[in-house]
């Protein structure tokens, strides 16, 4: 490791003790940014690296609620507010039983670049609680939101603070949000994104994460004359992201093998067609069962408590959660044919297996890059909640696709090396750096 790079990741972790997913996410970064800050002394002189790596608020609180039962719970929750140099802060809200200060600091960090890279004038955050949403009725659902919002209706606004949703938080819970936040404050504003269609919502929002992550796939793949047409696919999950990848792979002309859940994943080698897919998303969007049913019904296998990287594949694009491909799992993929890397959920390839897809040269398109549609998409929500204007649903879509050329654009233009290869871990980086630090200049030490 550069003895820079070194130094700075001393300080961060003696500074953020025991949260390790925070740490790989800076040093992630940092290895790229360390070389170019030192050929640009004006971000070195200002600091910029260490109060980017420094959340502007942290807030932590406690939310007690009732359960079916008449029994008081107890959970805790968060809101990090990491950055607001070119906006608001933006990112969603995780309810999961794993959710702690050190995974939302590393979410909250990764989405002040992805904002960046998007060029809509978005700041970063992130929050959420260690509730789980599993299992739950949804008046226990409704309880917990009500209470959690009870306390952070006062650190968010239209001009402040956007959160949206994340892993544990779909429509159903962004709706209790909103309820209790207009119920608060007395006003109806465009506080929340993923809203409901009739009440201030994005047409493409549920889908925009997952179809930013497969238009991503399709420019880097052009980068080398290729398309998705005929290629198969591998994606883990089974939810939001995972679904709409799947669709637009399908519409593209590609071909799923898999979908996973928490429990295990399925292999159709057939491919999961549109009427497939929908029984999937009835399957965990509304009958919230588990992806093994799947199996079942179709007569597929399915691998219990493994992971989809283990099947020959084109393209793999992991849309469940950090860390999902280990080094074996990202040699093992390389080794059996897979040629581009697109990642629909936030850091799921280890710090060791990134390594593998670079020093393979493979088509690698980080989480910050190639999911940013999600939060571009509710920046394009944002844009139309001040207007009080709906746009179709080709309009957005139209957005959304633009939105991820430009971003692979910024990759390619700081991200190409001598050789032509395009190291989008760099570009991505170092693109999503420039707009926030200099903004961060120009405002002073603040």
């Amino acid at each position: 490791m550069d003895p820079k790079v070194q130094q700075f990741m001393a300080m961060i972790k003696a500074r953020n003790p025991g949260e390790n997913e925070f740490h790989q996410a800076v040093q992630e970064v940092a290895e790229s940014l360390i070389p170019f800050i030192e050929e640009n002394p004006k971000y070195k002189h200002a600091k910029i690296l260490e109060r980017i790596a420094e959340p502007e608020r942290t807030i932590i609180f406690r939310v007690p609620w009732l359960d079916d039962k008449g029994e008081v719970q107890i959970n805790r929750g968060f809101r990090i507010e990491m950055n607001s140099a070119i906006g608001p802060y933006k990112g969603g809200l995780r309810l999961h039983p794993t959710v702690n200060l050190g995974i939302l600091k590393f979410l909250a960090f990764e989405q002040v670049f992805k904002n960046s890279l998007t060029t809509l004038p978005m700041g970063g955050g992130k929050g959420g609680s260690d509730f789980d949403p599993k299992g739950k009725s949804d008046n226990e659902v409704m309880r917990f939101c009500q209470s959690f919002m009870s306390e952070l209706f006062r650190h968010i606004g239209a001009d402040t603070d956007v959160p949206a949703g994340d892993i544990g938080v779909g429509g159903r819970e962004i709706g209790f949000l909103f309820g209790q936040y207009k119920r608060l404050k007395n006003e109806f504003t465009g506080v929340l994104t993923g809203k409901g269609i009739e009440w201030g919502g994005s047409l493409i929002r549920p889908e925009a994460t997952g179809y930013g992550a497969t238009y991503f796939a399709e420019e880097m793949l052009s980068t080398r004359g290729e398309t998705m047409k005929g290629k198969v696919v591998c994606i883990s999950g089974s939810g939001n992201v995972a679904q709409y990848a799947t669709e637009k792979v399908v519409e593209l002309g590609g071909k799923v093998v898999t979908a996973s859940d928490s429990n295990g994943f399925i292999y159709d080698p057939k491919g999961i067609d549109c009427d497939k897919l929908k029984f999937i998303m009835d399957l965990k969007n509304v009958r919230r069962g588990r992806i093994k049913e799947y199996a079942d019904k179709f007569g597929v296998e399915y691998f219990e408590g493994k992971r989809p990287w283990i099947i020959k594949c084109d393209i793999a694009m992991p849309c469940a959660t950090q860390n999902e491909i280990n080094e074996e799992e990202a040699k093992l993929l390389i080794k059996n044919g897979c040629k581009c890397v697109s990642e629909g959920s936030n850091m799921p390839s280890t710090p060791e297996a990134v390594g593998v897809f670079l020093n393979a040269q493979i088509l690698y398109g980080p989480g910050k890059a190639a999911n940013a549609g999600g939060v571009a998409t509710s920046g394009l929500e944002m844009t139309q909640n001040s207007m009080r204007l709906p746009w179709s649903r080709e309009e957005v879509d139209e957005k959304l696709h633009t939105i991820m050329k430009n971003i692979h654009k910024t990759c390619v233009k700081y991200g190409t090396k001598e050789n032509g290869f395009i190291n989008y871990v760099d570009g991505a980086n170092i693109g999503g750096f420039v707009k926030v630090a200099n903004a961060m200049i120009a405002q002073g030490v603040v």
